[in-house]
């Protein structure tokens, strides 16, 4: 890990004698900071351990290891600061913490834990933090199951992983059920069955459930896929090879047939994504790229000879760091809370790798290996990471760069006084008027703000059925009635000055600059009732009508003031004014199939009009489950018995109609 790789410690004999304050040899923005460091400096013990550097507010700026703290803090007490970033630190610091350690490998750990839980804002910081899905084989039952689990690993069993995202792991966990006929029902449906399940009828089950495979036998295939899952593909698959080719010799041509399909399922696995490692069984591998002041940092995952998917990363740091450092500082933090695999290749060579090396060998009881690689295939794979790094990066920029310029484009074509800060989206979804759900979508200068986006459920039994005006009156009384109660404005305040929403990313304001209705003029003029209803002034308000046959790119614009027009057909405005549209558009609908879901799962089929109990049961016999009849084409509606035309038509609709 990097302290501060600007400042090397001082030297042997200089951290053993006293030094003197000399206030004029330091520059006088550094006094007060390096008089407080120097006082603390003197009782430091020649030990490892941990600081931190704290501002007059208590708020911790830095926090560091070092191998001999007296050495280290005497660097910044000497009042050099060979960047700008470390003449800040040095200047705001007040006061100073310590924690000595044993070793410096506990110095490197604790300084990870509280840099991940303090963030102070001079250290590199991982800001994406989100748990990474596993696949877990559980312990707790005498037939193991199957799983994906995120989280906490409170539950007995052997975890593999990680994967870099859902996907992957379902992709893996259907070709290891085929492969090793491994259960992933739940524990209490495994204890209710008495028949056989669909996943054993189609060779994807081995049903331990009912007796169909004794638990012995049940006990081999788990441990062919812990095997597996563990590193040993190759003397798995070898195995199975071997069994296939005995089975045919004597000619049980079914059971060699079945080794067959496993070994095919076990090749699917290791064929599913872009490169696949030859010689490597188990690696995680890091690449850093700097552009224009801003990292982003590349992983992939190669377990069991595969790749199980990427990430990439973009780690608050300061500008002046450079890859390798910032790469150093974000490996720690990375590994906290997650195991390393036997291998991490590295794109950079760092300064931290020995010692980082020597602690997640420690905490994982058997040897790591950190490296950057120069040549061969470990170095093909970095390569690829740097260029998937650099890719991202770039993608990264490019859209940051043109925002603004689409916030100015907007303003422009809509005649706002000022950039837009913050836009909000509204539209409604529902299907023949039940489960109406209204969603909010906001985007301001990073794009899209997620955590600030809103779903209403319509409650008012005062609105018709499929009335999308009473929707959007009530979404919008709603929203607004609320913001002027917690965030009361100034009507002749600019929004554009207004405080930003403290605490929330991209410094969002409250109030929008900007509010576009997925609608015509109808919608416009409920908007316009309920912002004069409200007293909601200074807001500006745009209609957006869908073209002739519901056609993109023919849309037409209504603001006040003017009358209604189209944007050119390759105007950038008019793209993002789309995506912003259709963004709403995902967003509503999505909320409207989860309360459909709801329903259904609480009511039944019966939600659907002229479906009864009788049907429903006929329905369900036919395919089996909800999912099924979700998925099924009108063909196959019609085919169902009990079922006519007209009734398909219904449930095909129920399920497919867009929702709008």
């Amino acid at each position: 890990m990097i302290d501060s790789p600007e400042l090397p410690e001082a030297e042997e004999a200089s951290s053993s004698v006293d030094f003197a304050f000399d206030e004029k040899a330091v520059p006088s923005a550094l006094r007060a900071g390096v008089a407080v460091i120097h006082a603390f400096w003197r009782t430091l013990p020649n030990a490892p351990g941990v600081y931190r550097m704290i501002d007059a507010e208590g708020t911790v700026l830095y926090v560091g290891k070092a191998h001999s703290l007296k050495k280290r803090v005497a660097s910044y007490a000497r009042g050099i600061a060979p960047t700008a970033r470390i003449a800040r630190m040095i200047a705001e610091t007040a006061s100073m913490e310590f924690v000595t350690t044993q070793t410096e490998t506990e110095a490197l750990l604790l300084e990870i834990n509280l840099i991940k839980s303090l963030k102070p804002r001079f250290n590199v910081l991982l800001r994406d933090d989100k748990s990474f899905p596993y696949i877990l084989l559980t312990g707790d039952h005498a037939a193991p199951q199957l799983t994906k689990h995120r989280g906490a690993r409170t539950r007995k069993g052997d975890y593999f992983g990680p994967f870099a995202s859902v996907l992957a792991v379902n992709r893996t966990m259907n070709a290891l059920e085929r492969a090793f006929l491994i259960r992933s029902c739940t524990d209490s449906v495994f204890s209710t069955r008495t028949r056989p399940c669909l996943l054993h009828q189609i060779k994807r089950c081995s049903a331990p459930c009912t007796g169909e495979v004794s638990i012995e036998d049940y006990a081999v295939l788990v441990g062919e896929a812990r095997a597996f899952l563990s590193g040993k593909s190759k003397a798995i698959k070898e195995q199975m090879a071997h069994e296939m080719e005995a089975a045919a010799e004597v000619l049980e041509f079914e059971r060699a047939a079945r080794y067959r399909d496993r070994l095919a399922a076990l090749s699917a696995i290791q064929a599913t994504q872009g490169i696949n490692p030859r010689s490597i069984e188990e690696a995680d591998v890091f690449a850093v790229h700097e552009q224009a002041g801003q990292f982003c940092i590349e992983v992939f995952f190669f377990r069991t000879g595969q790749n199980w998917g990427n990430r990439a990363y973009f780690p608050k740091a300061d500008r002046t760091l450079s890859e390798a450092e910032v790469l150093d500082a974000f490996l720690g933090q990375f590994y906290d809370d997650k195991p390393a695999p036997r291998l991490v290749l590295l794109s950079h060579e760092v300064e931290g790798a020995d010692l980082l090396q020597q602690a997640l060998s420690l905490r994982a009881g058997h040897r790591i290996e950190i490296a950057a690689p120069k040549r061969g295939e470990k170095r093909d794979m970095v390569e690829h990471a740097l260029t998937n790094a650099r890719e991202a990066l770039g993608r990264r920029l490019a859209e940051s760069s043109s925002q603004l310029k689409l916030l100015e484009g907007v303003a422009e074509a809509f005649n706002l006084e000022e950039t837009p800060r913050r836009i909000e989206v509204y539209d409604n979804s529902h299907i023949m008027g039940t489960n109406a759900v209204g969603g909010m979508v906001v985007a301001g200068p990073e794009g899209f703000a997620k955590n600030h986006y809103r779903k209403f459920n319509i409650k008012s039994s005062e609105i018709t059925p499929g009335d999308d005006y009473g929707m959007m009156r009530e979404v919008l009384q709603r929203r607004f009635s609320r913001l002027l109660k917690e965030n009361p404005r100034d009507p002749t305040q600019n929004i554009a000055e207004a405080e930003p929403e403290e605490g929330m990313p991209g410094s969002l304001p409250s109030w929008p600059d900007l509010v576009l209705i997925d609608g015509g003029a109808g919608q416009m003029q409920v908007a316009r009732e309920v912002f004069a209803d409200l007293g909601v002034e200074d807001v500006a308000l745009v209609g957006v009508a869908k073209g002739l046959d519901r056609e993109a790119g023919r849309e037409t614009f209504i603001v006040e003031g003017k009358p209604p027009f189209k944007l050119a057909p390759r105007d950038p405005v008019l793209y993002f004014v789309q995506r912003l549209r259709d963004e709403a558009h995902r967003f509503a609908i999505g909320a409207h199939r989860q309360k459909r879901s709801k329903s259904l799962k609480e009511g039944g089929l019966q939600e659907i009009g002229g479906i009864g109990p009788q049907r429903k049961r006929a329905l369900l016999r036919h395919f089996g489950t909800l999912k099924a009849i979700e998925r099924a084409s009108m063909t196959d509606l019609e085919g169902c018995p009990g079922i006519d035309q007209a009734t398909a038509r219904k449930v095909y609709s129920f399920f497919h109609e867009k929702a709008g």
